[in-house]
């Protein structure tokens, strides 16, 4: 399993495929899948059946997961940067490579 940088919450851009440009922030992260959900990004319809709590039925519009290795974290500046790990304190903190500032 890879190591996953990007956190929920984090605002990240997508660098590759159909939503290359896009932004938004992290809701969901799913480690075992190396995948993640980014609010408003990657949208797709999903037809429901009708139930109890939803007589009406059909169609959703929701997100679907993105792969890590398409996002990268969104700095203070608005540029992407790639992101490291290091001792503060006796606290382990994450920084921004691009500009040497603590997440």
């Amino acid at each position: 399993m890879v190591k996953v940088k990007i956190k929920t919450g984090d605002k990240v851009r997508v660098l590759a495929g159909e939503h290359k440009g896009s932004e938004g922030l992290v809701t969901r992260i799913f480690k075992e899948k190396n995948k993640a959900i980014v609010e408003g990004v990657n949208m797709v319809s999903k037809h429901e059946k009708p139930s109890a709590t939803n007589p009406q039925g059909g169609i959703k519009e929701m997100e679907a997961a993105l792969q890590i290795s398409n996002l990268s974290l969104i700095d203070k500046n608005g540029k992407t940067t790639r992101i490291g790990y290091r001792m503060e304190d006796d606290k382990k903190v994450r920084f921004a490579k691009s500009t040497n500032e603590v997440i």
